[in-house]
């Protein structure tokens, strides 16, 4: 068993867009700038938009948070949004999620300039991701993507199942599997809540990808011999300790590591490649408004 370990290659890459940057830096050009919308007080919200801030300082790109009260109404949210759109020094912009409840996300995020939309969830972006032309690709399946092409992990001719058919995770993974591209070129089967005889499919795929939010839900029994796999999941389960709550994923990791020729840790996996396709879709957002003038 090998370990995908989303800590250190999120280390190298991080290295690598950092060099991009301080050489667009050396050429006289501005730093890259990401904006993040955040409503409400959700705590779980506030620590992600914490890191993806710390991210941009570590890198030499700039960051920018605006926060609204969770009783902002939809008209005034998408006002704030628009004024990201037309300002020519923001790259990037994300509207952190959940919204409230008077707000439609949808809309949300189709307001957001497609130039601009980093998380990769604006129709314009998704169409073309499906279409297989150069895009933002949602964040966590691109460092997914970007995960199985730097640990060479062949995906050609594989069965891929991904459990779970979110339009953050598994429409976009199962799609980008899909692709005549490396990686690429899965037969992939999409599982989901209403999918009888699950283990028949998870016992069947070279990869699975698990993606619904369900703590340990796959174990050893549903694995075969050398699969890899990819744990999306997070989610906060109550322990006896100074947090009060551990982090589990969506796999059983000690057991189903056993049977496993590549696994993602959780945490140190899946999570920390999410900022990394973040990242990478902010680099792509400020090189394509640099290079246009705009």
């Amino acid at each position: 068993m090998e370990l995908l370990d989303g800590k250190f290659l999120a280390k190298t890459i991080k290295a690598e867009l950092k060099e991009k940057v301080a050489e667009y830096k050396a050429k006289g050009w501005r730093a890259p700038h990401l904006c993040a919308i955040l409503v409400g007080e959700d705590g779980a919200s506030q620590t992600y938009v914490a890191s993806k801030a710390r991210d941009c300082e570590e890198l030499g790109m700039e960051s920018s948070v605006l926060r609204f009260p969770n009783y902002i109404t939809e008209n005034e949210l998408l006002g704030e949004i628009e004024k990201v759109n037309i300002n020519k020094n923001i790259d990037g912009l994300i509207v952190q999620m959940p919204v409230p409840e008077q707000i439609n996300a949808l809309n949300v995020m189709n307001n957001i300039d497609a130039s601009k939309d980093v998380d990769g969830f604006h129709p314009v972006n998704v169409g073309k991701m499906f279409k297989g032309l150069d895009t933002f690709l949602p964040a966590t399946p691109y460092g997914i993507m970007t995960m199985l092409e730097r640990y060479k992990i062949e995906t050609s001719g594989k069965h891929c199942v991904v459990i779970g058919r979110s339009d953050i995770v598994g429409k976009p993974m199962a799609a980008l599997l899909m692709q005549n591209t490396y990686p690429g070129n899965c037969t992939v089967t999409v599982c989901h809540s209403r999918t009888k005889n699950l283990t028949d499919f998870t016992l069947k795929a070279d990869i699975i990808i698990a993606a619904l939010g369900k703590p340990e839900f796959l174990k050893a029994n549903m694995v075969k011999e050398g699969a890899v796999i990819i744990d999306v999941g997070i989610t906060r389960v109550d322990a006896d300790n100074e947090r009060g709550y551990v982090i589990r994923g969506d796999v059983a990791f000690d057991e189903v590591a056993a049977k496993a020729s590549f696994i993602t840790p959780v945490p140190g996996g899946v999570g920390l490649m999410t900022r990394i396709g973040l990242l990478q879709n902010t680099l792509k957002a400020y090189e394509g408004h640099m290079k246009a003038g705009v």
